[in-house]
């Protein structure tokens, strides 16, 4: 692809460029120093340093220009160092950068909150409270919710995944890496089963809810039920997509029992999937829904929101954080959002999941490894199987991602069977650059036969 972007003073061309082998001599120093000062529980994926990134592209410190299809696991989708969010944020940092919310309060978070009460699903009324990451805005849904209806138990789901703190990792599915000897965990977390078209026999919606709310009901129960989370569409779990009618069978029963429903959007927000919210895809909507990466940018931003009458619930002092909505997240989330809306990224994420879906569909009928392709919007997978079935195939899938970073495209694995490619390009890339990148995608399939 041709053409530049922007980067606030020098431009970046769009363009796949390999001038060293992956890792470069310079990165191989800085992987070598990085394991002399950084612990060794921080894993990476590709083994690159990054000097600049914009539009769909990352530009190494050997000169390397890979194309992204990650955005920094869904956080760039506006394209990374977008031209409103670093203006906004150059502007606020020369203002100041830190008084606390919780002590001198700024207008910054305030314009944030009302942005979101207007965006998200419902036209109830609602409130927000903003956090640092994803982890720790679950976490404060779940204060939220036992405050409200004075229950402590909560229900997530199998294959889920909502963050690496103590309370988070109880409500990850996935053992490895999240899990694994960081016990013993939060207690009253419990577990139900997710509708899994691809794995479940392609149960219906409402039968695959009838399953999770028997186990609830018997495992659980409603009068000690304060919150059940879920991802509209799984993310770490391999991009899984409900079938229809799971959801909103979920949300009414959760309604009639005075639980609150709890839609982590942390990864599918924010244009992601085509519509600003996942949610919006399948017509619920929820009694609170966490946001984060998308929201600013790539600067650290998390919230809450939901009615008001369950946000109002803790009493006063009872959320917050020092760091929490800081005036610079916040300006950028604001300039985010407005790229969101005034380019119209929810329609651009539309067209990026055409494309990706076509060429893998396509590839799909005459490649029986291919087991699903699936997906919404700018959040689409594939994942790959034993020919003949469906085994999970791990070992195929890390070699086609080993294939395509050694080649400068930047792909990311998932699933609890290790064996999805994500596809979560930054909404700014082009279409050449998007077909290039699915060409070595298909091209590292076709060399593991």
């Amino acid at each position: 692809m041709t053409g530049t972007v922007p980067l606030g003073g020098p431009t970046l061309a769009q363009e796949r460029k390999l001038v060293t082998s992956i890792p470069g001599p310079k990165s191989q120093e800085w992987l070598e120093r990085k394991a002399s000062a950084v612990a060794g529980g921080v894993g990476i994926t590709l083994p690159v340093f990054g000097v600049a990134a914009g539009g769909g592209v990352i530009l190494d410190v050997d000169g390397n220009s890979l194309i992204d299809l990650g955005s920094g696991i869904a956080v760039t989708g506006v394209g990374n160092s977008a031209p409103r969010v670093v203006e906004a944020v150059q502007n606020q940092v020369a203002q100041f950068t830190h008084t606390c919310f919780m002590v001198t309060p700024y207008d910054s978070y305030v314009r944030v909150a009302e942005k979101l009460n207007e965006l998200t699903p419902g036209s109830h009324s609602k409130r927000s409270v903003l956090f640092n990451s994803g982890a720790e805005a679950v976490e404060n849904a779940i204060k939220i919710a036992r405050s409200h209806t004075k229950k402590t138990a909560v229900v997530a789901f199998d294959h889920a995944y909502h963050g690496r703190t103590n309370l988070t990792m109880a409500l990850t599915a996935k053992n490895m890496p999240y899990k694994s000897g960081f016990g013993p965990f939060a207690s009253e977390v419990y577990r139900a089963p997710l509708s899994y078209p691809f794995r479940d026999g392609n149960l219906s919606g409402a039968e695959a809810a009838k399953n999770a709310i028997s186990v609830i009901e018997k495992q659980v129960g409603a009068e000690n039920l304060a919150a059940i989370i879920i991802e509209p569409i799984q993310g770490e779990g391999g991009f899984i997509v409900p079938a229809d009618g799971f959801l909103p069978a979920l949300v009414e029963w959760a309604t009639a029992n005075n639980v609150v429903f709890i839609a982590d959007e942390v990864q599918t927000g924010f244009a992601r999937t085509g519509k600003m919210f996942a949610s919006e895809h399948f017509g619920i909507e929820p009694d609170l829904i966490v946001t984060a990466k998308g929201i600013a940018g790539g600067l650290p931003l998390s919230a809450v929101t939901g009615r008001t009458e369950i946000m109002d619930a803790p009493h006063g002092g009872g959320l917050g954080g020092t760091y929490g909505g800081n005036p610079l997240a916040c300006a950028a989330a604001l300039a985010a959002i407005e790229t969101y809306e005034d380019e119209k990224l929810d329609e651009r994420a539309h067209q990026i999941g055409e494309t990706l879906k076509a060429r893998f569909t396509q590839l799909q009928q005459s490649d029986a490894r291919i087991g699903d392709v699936r997906g919404l919007g700018g959040m689409i997978a594939v994942e790959f199987v034993k020919a003949g079935g469906i085994e999970p195939d791990a070992a195929l899938t890390g070699a086609i991602a080993k294939y395509c970073h050694e080649r400068g495209v930047v792909v990311l694995t998932c699933g609890t069977y290790g064996n999805v490619i994500r596809f979560l390009p930054p909404l700014s890339i082009g279409d050449a650059l998007l077909n290039e990148g699915i060409d070595i995608v298909v091209e590292a399939l076709a060399a593991q036969s």
